[in-house]
Formats: C-alpha cells, sequence, structure tokens
C-alpha cells in the first residue's frame, strides 16, 4: 500500500535583523530570517506535515504546539527527525519526497545541493530520494513583495507489510 502526503507552510520574514534565515536545516545570507516559534524552517515544518499526513499521524501543530514552550528556537531537523521516526513505528518508508520554496529572495539554487544533502541526512534516506526546487510568484502576493516565503511538499509512502493490513480491511 502506497500512501501520499502533501505539506505546506508559509512563515513572514522577521522584523528582527539577527533572526537568520533557515531553509532546508541549512542558514542562508539573508537580510532577514523567518518569524516563528521555532527556527521557522518552512521547507523542513511542510515536509514534517507531508509526512505527517499521509500515514494519518497528525500534523506539526499537534505534535509541536507552538505554545508549547519547550519548542521555542527549535531546531526544525530534530523536529523532522522525530516525525521520521514516528512514520517508520507506524509501518511506513519515504520513497519520494518533492518540495517546492516559493520566495522571491533569496536565490535558492546556490543552497540547493546543501538543503538537499540536510533534508536526506534528517530524514535518513539516500539524497535521490529528494527533491528541491524554487520558483517566484512573478512579483504578485506577499511572496512576490518579499513579505515572506512559502513552501510545499508532497511525499509518497510505502506501508511495509501492507498485505497484512488487507486482514482488517474496514
Amino acid at each position: 500500500m502506497m500512501r501520499i502526503g502533501q505539506g505546506f507552510d508559509v512563515h513572514a520574514f522577521s522584523e528582527d535583523p539577527k533572526r537568520p534565515l533557515r531553509l532546508g536545516g541549512v542558514t542562508l545570507p539573508n537580510e532577514r530570517g523567518l518569524e516563528g516559534h521555532s527556527d521557522a524552517d518552512a521547507v523542513l515544518h511542510a515536509l514534517a506535515d507531508a509526512f505527517l499526513g499521509a500515514a494519518a499521524l497528525g500534523d506539526i501543530g499537534d505534535h509541536f504546539p507552538d505554545t508549547d514552550p519547550q519548542w521555542k528556537n527549535a531546531d526544525s531537523a530534530e523536529l523532522l527527525r522525530h516525525v521520521t521516526l514516528l512514520v517508520r513505528a507506524a509501518g511506513y518508508r519515504l520513497l519520494n519526497a518533492d518540495i517546492t520554496i516559493l520566495a522571491e529572495q533569496p536565490k535558492i539554487a546556490p543552497y540547493r545541493m546543501a538543503m538537499l544533502e540536510s533534508i536526506a541526512d534528517a530524514m535518513g534516506v539516500r539524497l535521490e530520494r529528494v527533491s528541491l526546487k524554487a520558483t517566484t510568484t512573478e512579483k504578485l502576493g506577499f511572496v512576490g513583495r518579499k513579505e515572506g516565503i512559502a513552501v510545499s511538499a508532497v511525499v509518497l509512502l510505502l506501508k511495509i507489510n501492507a498485505h497484512l493490513d488487507y486482514l482488517n480491511v474496514d
């Protein structure tokens, strides 16, 4: 059995000039970072939500609520590692993940490979299982006005020993 999950995350740019910009587990040079309770890594948040959705395990807010002080400034790579373990414990393995970053700034291409390596490492998968690309919104909307960044992620999971699930069909 295979399951598809979709995740989406949006963060506004922070007014704090000292806030670093984290995307895909990598710190990128930029005038402003993203606002958020954790490190605001929209790439890893969208990916974690896609994982959780595909495995029907809730969403990132269920597992790491922004009302809980223990997640303040949390490293989203650690959150993704935890989500990956939950998904594996539920009997799923990642076939592939596809991520799209919507941003006018910064340019993603120079950091793409470092981000791919970081993401694959956090999930404990081979690099070829992860795809990452970026696009602009042609200066339209909040992304086009450089107010923030949006990310969409899709994952395909394979249920290990799925044939056993057919014994308990609804």
